[in-house]
């Protein structure tokens, strides 16, 4: 009985759910046309690229190369790398590309492990010349026109942030991969369309995303002491911003013509510890959401609920359905699902380079790992929220431990290159075009 009823329960999620993605936020698409994604050329403001960093080893010195070539002018873009105690020779690195990029690139060393969202706070602070943050994950490689897209999608005062789009460097390392880049196809071609309609993305990624400096700053007490039950955590911080900027009234938006490329997990357990990290953002994140969400746009607030309960009814169906005997005829409607969309993404990207793309059955392996991911992984992140680690790339547990009390001062390290002296400028929505 009570298994019929989240049963019943979970159908309805999912239909709500599938309609706002794949049925309303392609009709509103189609409806807003050529409004759906405006842009502007009459603002070009001073930008800091902002890139924190842990135990990134040679890799950020293709980070840093990858921003040093953007098409936006040299004059008006910085880069500043945090080194957030790295115990190999990251800083190493980055002060060797810093060296020899005449002055652009800068690079911090917090006095110990601080965290992401710390980390970049600082850097935020001693960017006193920059209208616009471009934070950037040390481990992505930033398309030549990025910023510049960027920029273009600050069309209004009250757009806060834009994100950009994330693609799969490794597509075909091997088939996790490969699964990986139709999920991520997915993800910021469908998936994120009814937010984005309504300028309220929940969730703009680390890896490549714009924000105005004068609303990091205004929500840097929020940001800066981030805690459960008493501990420090460090995950779900692209998240837990993104939330804030607009429980604040803001606007956050996205577009796909900012494109970065970063590395994905190609062992289970890398994929699995990705997948745990994020599982707890999300149960925290949509949890603290309750408060506040109802209050936006109603349509954005149904399709948020419902991909909480989604959330956290999947685990209790799935482990009912593995106890009841009936999980193969589950798995079955998985992977006719998987394939369908497996095969529309094969169709969608037919015109890519063979290099670019993955063939269509690459998509059947998520009709098992996601209900793994969700029969498992979401009730161990529920118990495991007070977590503190950067738990990425392989980093779990190689940082010493964070200490209270902070802010640190802002300081550079001697051996790094020295900030450059700009003279404070007027606000960025003094400089914006009218909306």
């Amino acid at each position: 009985m009570l298994t019929g009823l989240f049963g019943l329960i979970l159908k309805a999620l999912t239909t709500i759910i599938f309609i706002n993605r794949y049925v309303a936020g392609i009709a509103v698409r189609l409806w807003r046309g050529s409004k759906w994604d405006e842009t502007t050329d009459d603002y070009q403001p001073t930008v800091a690229v902002v890139i924190p960093m842990f135990n990134e080893g040679a890799g950020i010195a293709e980070t840093i190369a990858s921003l040093l070539g953007q098409d936006y002018p040299a004059d008006k873009l910085t880069i500043t790398v945090v080194d957030d105690r790295s115990t190999d020779n990251s800083y190493e690195m980055a002060c060797a590309a810093a060296a020899k990029s005449g002055g652009r690139v800068h690079v911090m060393r917090n006095p110990v492990n601080m965290g992401k969202r710390r980390s970049i706070n600082r850097a935020v602070r001693a960017a006193t010349h920059a209208e616009i943050i471009v934070s950037v994950d040390s481990d992505v490689v930033v398309h030549y026109a990025a910023v510049r897209q960027l920029i273009r999608r600050f069309v209004s005062p009250d757009i806060a942030a834009v994100g950009g789009k994330v693609d799969v460097r490794n597509k075909n390392a091997n088939w996790l991969s490969k699964m990986q880049v139709v999920k991520y196809w997915y993800s910021y071609g469908f998936m994120k369309n009814l937010e984005w309609a309504f300028r309220r993305v929940m969730c703009l990624s680390g890896c490549l995303t714009a924000y105005r400096r004068s609303v990091l700053l205004e929500l840097e007490p929020v940001l800066e002491h981030r805690e459960i039950l008493g501990v420090p955590i460090k995950y779900g911080e692209d998240r837990f911003l993104t939330r804030q900027i607009v429980k604040a009234g803001y606007y956050t938006t996205m577009t796909l013509d900012a494109v970065c490329e970063t590395n994905v997990p190609t062992s289970l357990s890398g994929y699995f510890s990705q997948q745990l990290r994020w599982r707890r953002s999300n149960v925290i994140d949509y949890a603290g959401a309750l408060s506040h969400v109802w209050r936006l746009n109603p349509i954005v607030a149904i399709h948020f609920f419902s991909l909480f309960g989604l959330l956290m009814l999947y685990p209790i169906m799935m482990i009912g359905t593995i106890t009841s005997g009936r999980f193969f005829p589950v798995l079955i409607v998985h992977l006719v699902f998987a394939a369908v969309f497996g095969i529309w993404y094969r169709w969608k990207t037919r015109h890519l380079p063979e290099a670019e793309r993955v063939n269509a059955f690459s998509f059947l392996p998520i009709a098992v790992v996601l209900p793994v991911i969700y029969a498992l992984m979401t009730p161990v992140a529920a118990f495991t929220l007070d977590s503190s680690s950067w738990e990425t790339r392989g980093h779990d547990g190689e940082a010493p431990p964070p200490e209270d009390g902070l802010p640190v001062p802002i300081q550079v390290e001697q051996d790094a290159i020295a900030q450059v002296s700009r003279p404070e400028p007027a606000t960025a929505r003094a400089q914006l075009p009218a909306a």
